[in-house]
């Protein structure tokens, strides 16, 4: 039988940094009040004219190499993200064209903050039915373009940044069980909305953009409880316990919403990777970038048993139970 396996990470962050001090410029806000509720501490924001597709290459290309593998090995491409470069083409196809790669398909996948687990899922069906044997999978977010900057309540949270792993075919069992989920009829809690014009900067409102809106409250009590099912789900069905899994790498959300999930799985925060703290919410980047940043320092090594998990607008939830 043919399985899938990651044999390679990479990731890519702007080269601004927003921290909180920087924040406490803009709107109504402190760096004591995000951290206490969020845990984030900085956050990253991508360049005038630098979009998704310009921060998917680098981390493209790094995953690549960490795999050993050359652009035209590939014969996948799956970009999870909530902003893409263009209506169309795909992001998938603009960094296709970036990396010099012909031929293989290549789509978007958009499923929020659960982006990447649901790309990782298709890749790893992809990969074991046979109709592909190298896929290049990322999550890549310029979400900095829909952030109300007058909204103190998204605005602290949301971020930009790029991760991504190769996913090959191997007679081991790398990727172990995936599942995911949602469910629209909870649309209205996190979704995108045009704003106010009584609240917002009118430079902001003049191309139209919807930008993020968030009833957070709520959306913490439904990522909580969803969360701690998921994780049930997967681990149970792949006929494992939580003490078999050496790392937890979450979606980083929200520091709290991080730690409830360990404890449901009875996991010490010594073996979860946390970057909310310095990365913010990527969305569909999250993972992949906390993933590539956890096996970059030495922590996850070849073996480690993962669990990753994620909770977005839609909304949508997933997890994957993988040996790396």
């Amino acid at each position: 039988m043919t399985y899938s396996r990651i044999t390679g990470t990479g990731s890519y962050l702007p080269e601004r940094v927003m921290t909180n001090r920087d924040l406490e410029q803009i709107v109504d806000t402190s760096d004591s009040w995000i951290r206490e509720r969020t845990g984030i501490e900085q956050r990253h924001i991508a360049a005038d004219g630098q979009l998704t597709s310009d921060l998917a290459e680098p981390a493209a290309r790094r995953a690549l190499e960490a795999a050993g593998r050359v652009p035209e090995e590939v014969d996948l491409i799956i970009v999870a993200t909530t902003t893409p470069d263009r209506t169309f083409p795909s992001t998938a196809c603009l960094l296709q064209q970036k990396l010099g790669i012909h031929g293989p398909p290549a789509f978007d996948v958009q499923a929020v903050c659960t982006g990447f687990v649901y790309a990782l899922s298709v890749a790893d069906k992809f990969i074991k039915t046979g109709a592909a044997r190298c896929a290049l999978v990322v999550g890549a977010e310029t979400l900095s373009r829909i952030v109300n900057w007058s909204d103190r309540n998204t605005c602290v949270l949301f971020a930009d940044g790029a991760g991504a792993v190769v996913l090959e075919a191997s007679g081991e069992p790398g990727i172990i069980r995936t599942d995911i989920h949602a469910d629209g009829s909870y649309e209205s809690l996190l979704t995108t909305a045009k704003p106010d014009p009584e609240t917002t900067d009118p430079e902001r409102l003049a191309d139209g953009t919807a930008f993020i809106e968030m009833r957070g409250n709520e959306v913490f009590r439904m990522a909580v409880n969803t969360l701690g099912r998921i994780v049930d789900q997967t681990v149970e069905a792949a006929g494992m316990s939580p003490d078999e899994i050496d790392w937890l790498v979450p979606h980083q959300a929200n520091i709290r919403i991080i730690q409830a999930t360990a404890r449901k799985l009875g996991m010490s925060m010594d073996r979860v990777v946390v970057t909310v703290d310095r990365h913010g919410n990527t969305s569909a980047a999250s993972v992949p970038l906390a993933l590539d940043a956890a096996v970059r320092d030495g922590r996850i090594k070849r073996g480690d048993v993962i669990l990753t998990e994620a909770f977005g607008g839609g909304f949508t939830w997933g997890s994957a139970l993988l040996r790396y």
